[in-house]
């Protein structure tokens, strides 16, 4: 038995759903301590916590974007990053230092939190970065327009300061391009998928299931109440159906079963989302925001590997929906050679069994099978 500690970024559902496939992997062989904040530690900690007394979680404030009229307000969201650091990470970094000392793991695991790392690197503690956003580095981004490759070498700068010297460096995405120079080391995997997802049996039930950011423009619901089929919207929380279309709460069984009986996928353009519907073979359109560069990088990965379309949230009408939903014999080839082969997760379990001690990577052998 090993005891792990888990940094996950709380903005956004991605970094915490690799995170849970990790702990589910993992099993109950270990200790962990989690360390997260808003809702992403609150849905680790309903799922992740429930019946396992030996997770203990703890709650470190991050970065998180700022908006403003439904909107990424991008020079907000640069002020309060500058602010966080400057402010706010230093007693941070003391507060989990503490912690860590504490529960004295074996690794820390890092999915684009900036304390832990830093607490671990003080104390000795070797760190395993597992994520997304460090395709924005380690990627070779020439097939991205040149104003998107421009963004990335910008983003990359903020991600080069969330993760500094750790001992393995795993990128986390549904598209695999080579590696940049000097990035040779990076290990690549596909998303992380979890149990209920690799379980899944597709279907086409004739409905389209959306994902949505609590801030989506009310024109887009109106797009997808137009297109013509039962569309069931999650992310924007339970209220009152609209014709065709019903509102969900999040509820991970309701969730990946409407997943894998989709006909397909009209969602926000985040790499976990797109990872679990091209794993199912759901063609998908993405919407990423006209602000938030890396989902309008992932739509051009998901429109160039032929699996689907993206087109901006702002731009969005129902003639884009349908015509979407109208073409989607286009993208089976595609899909059909990626359904069932996107699972990263074996690859990872098996960069942290070499970080582990060897009596603890043993155990953790059975759950990567």
């Amino acid at each position: 038995m090993a005891r792990i500690a888990i940094g996950v970024c709380g903005e956004g559902r991605g970094h915490a759903a690799r995170a849970l496939t990790l702990l589910e992997r993992l099993g109950d062989r270990h200790e962990f301590l989690v360390a997260s904040t808003s809702e992403a530690l609150a849905l680790l900690s309903a799922r992740a916590g429930a019946g396992r007394p030996s997770t203990r979680f703890l709650d470190v404030p991050g970065i998180r974007f700022e908006y403003v009229g439904g909107q990424i307000d991008v020079s907000r969201s640069i002020a309060a990053g500058l602010s966080y650091g400057w402010r706010r990470l230093p007693a941070l970094l003391d507060h989990v230092g503490r912690a860590l000392d504490d529960f004295g793991p074996d690794l820390v695991i890092t999915d684009f939190e900036p304390v832990l790392p830093r607490a671990a690197r003080q104390l000795d503690i070797p760190v395993v970065s597992v994520d997304h956003q460090h395709f924005l580095l380690a990627y070779d981004l020439r097939e991205l327009p040149p104003g998107l490759r421009w963004q990335a070498k910008a983003m990359g700068l903020a991600v080069r300061l969330y993760v500094r010297n750790a001992a393995d460096t795993v990128v986390s995405a549904f598209f695999q391009p080579p590696l940049a120079r000097g990035w040779e080391h990076v290990v690549q995997v596909g998303p992380l998928l979890r149990g209920a997802v690799l379980a899944a049996e597709p279907s086409a039930g004739g409905h389209v299931v959306s994902y949505l950011r609590p801030h989506t423009p009310p024109a887009v619901l109106e797009a997808l109440a137009a297109c013509g089929l039962p569309v069931r919207v999650y992310g924007l929380g339970g209220r009152e159906s609209c014709g065709a279309m019903s509102f969900h709460e999040i509820d991970e069984p309701r969730f990946v079963a409407d997943l894998a009986a989709c006909t397909a996928v009209v969602a926000a353009g985040g790499n976990q989302l797109i990872g679990e519907a091209l794993h199912l073979g759901k063609p998908l359109l993405a919407l990423p925001e006209s602000a938030h560069a890396e989902q309008h990088m992932n739509g051009h990965f998901l429109r160039g590997m032929g699996c689907g379309d993206f087109v901006p949230l702002e731009r969005v009408d129902a003639d884009r929906v349908r015509a979407f939903l109208g073409g989607l014999d286009r993208y089976r080839p595609a899909l059909a050679a990626r359904a069932g082969r996107m699972d990263g997760a074996g690859d990872v379990l098996r960069v942290i069994e070499r970080r582990l001690p060897v009596s603890a990577a043993a155990a953790a052998r059975p759950a990567a099978a």
